[in-house]
């Protein structure tokens, strides 16, 4: 693993991007940074970090050489590799909530940001971005944010925690097919945040409604079953999770 540590940068995921168009890199090159200034999330969220008490890092994976069409694999990957490394480290109450975010109880711990470079219908490298809360113990009054250090009661290292979770990713991006292609999405399935249960959803019109998180589809969208019994499937822009 090639690790480049930066003082501040803007976002790492946009310094790695530039450094891959500039330069060589191999697979798994890895840029962490001290503080980053301008941390992106989904939806073009701001991801908000105390500098040197969080990891905030992007890794470069080259080797993938999946066609577009199975791109959401690869955030089950990357999810599956923070879970397993936090599930070591016995943080309580685990789940994913759909799409890539890592959730204690009912608190955001960890948020994933993937940029995918294509070359016609495939994916030629991926950027994955990662903010994971460690040792910062305040957030501004936002709701249902924590860290691993309010969580676990102590402070964690963040080199070590970023080993842990580089090595898990290689691990399942190195052997992806092992125990059969739906492994990896009945893995997800079974961790995510408020599956089966009754849950309140908005709409893109702001409209609210009732429904039961079932799973994802191989593309990635939403399995809810609506009140009227019938299954829909929703895109991360048509559905939000309400708490």
């Amino acid at each position: 693993m090639q690790l480049i540590k930066l003082s501040a940068t803007d976002s790492t995921n946009a310094y790695l991007k530039d450094l891959m168009f500039n330069n060589i890199l191999g697979d798994f090159t890895v840029v962490m940074a001290h503080s980053q200034l301008k941390g992106r999330g989904q939806m073009g969220t701001n991801w908000l970090s105390e500098p040197g008490k969080n990891l905030t890092f992007s890794v470069l994976v080259k080797s993938l050489d999946s066609p577009v069409s199975e791109q959401f694999l690869l955030n089950i990957y990357v999810s599956l590799a923070i879970y397993d490394s936090l599930t070591q480290l016995n943080v309580p109450d685990l789940k994913i909530k759909w799409p890539n975010d890592i959730m204690s109880g009912h608190s955001k711990i960890c948020g994933i940001l993937i940029e995918n470079i294509l070359s016609g219908h495939h994916i030629q490298a991926s950027i994955i971005g990662i903010g994971l809360n460690v040792n910062q113990l305040t957030f501004n009054n936002l709701p249902n944010v924590s860290s691993l250090k309010l969580l676990l009661g102590k402070t964690l290292d963040l080199d070590e925690l970023l080993t842990s979770i580089v090595e898990n990713l290689k691990k399942l991006l190195g052997n992806p097919s092992k125990g059969g292609h739906n492994r990896p999405f009945e893995l997800y399935e079974s961790r995510l945040f408020r599956k089966d249960k009754p849950s309140t959803f908005k709409n893109q019109d702001d409209e609210m409604f009732m429904g039961f998180i079932k799973g994802v589809s191989s593309a990635g969208k939403l399995k809810i079953l609506m009140e009227d019994n019938i299954m829909k499937e929703f895109n991360l822009k048509e559905v939000q999770l309400l708490y």
